[in-house]
């Protein structure tokens, strides 16, 4: 072999070398980019999950704040409801009593005094406790919190306004433990504010032989 195919060879073997070494750290440069990719993507997973657990956390500690303040709140709602029938017996007896038979008895007077006592007592421990009495007496006819037992025509009080309470209503927290029993005006003029109001709808016929 002469000497410049020698040379020649040397040059093309040397050659090859270089471009064996440039590829090389291509190649690795390449492997070390995907992990790159790879480990941002699974951060960002990571990410992902640890806000969506957060948040889930947070509606959890607000949904058991909401339940414990509704449990404090709500408590006696079954317990004032069951009282309420003694109220209304308290009040009923009241009723009974003729105000010439106070006059003419002492004894009856003093015994009549002391229930208005207990009454007077009974409701304001259960108004302690959240409940309170619903008193709608001239009023806008509310369906949520009243109850219509009858319609009284009147062309001079706007439509839909209680004129009479048949028996008082009591709610508790946000919730009503017992609709007011009422009559509503029929026949009168509509304010701006009531066109959209709802009405009594019909006369709850068993209701009003409850009362």
């Amino acid at each position: 072999m002469s000497d410049q195919a020698k040379d020649e060879r040397v040059l093309e073997e040397g050659v090859a070398v270089e471009q064996a070494a440039e590829a090389a750290p291509a190649a690795g440069q390449d492997g070390d980019y995907e992990a790159l990719v790879r480990l941002l993507k699974e951060n960002e997973e990571l990410k992902d999950r640890a806000l969506r657990a957060a948040a889930e956390m947070e509606n959890l500690r607000r949904r058991t704040a909401r339940e414990i303040q509704d449990a404090r709140t709500y408590a006696a709602a079954n317990f004032a409801r069951d009282m309420l029938s003694v109220s209304d017996n308290l009040s009923r007896a009241l009723q009974a009593v003729a105000p010439e038979a106070k006059a003419a008895d002492p004894s009856l007077a003093a015994l009549v005094e002391g229930v208005e006592m207990t009454e007077r007592s009974m409701l304001s421990t259960l108004e302690r406790h959240g409940v309170k009495r619903l008193e709608p007496l001239g009023e806008k006819f509310d369906p949520h919190f009243h109850q219509a037992m009858f319609e009284v025509p009147n062309p001079d009080i706007a439509a839909n306004t209680v004129v009479q309470v048949v028996q008082p209503g009591y709610s508790i927290g946000e919730r009503v433990l017992r609709p007011a029993m009422v009559g509503v005006s029929k026949g009168g003029p509509r304010a701006a504010a009531n066109e959209g109001a709802t009405e009594p709808g019909p006369i709850n016929e068993q209701a009003e032989k409850d009362a």
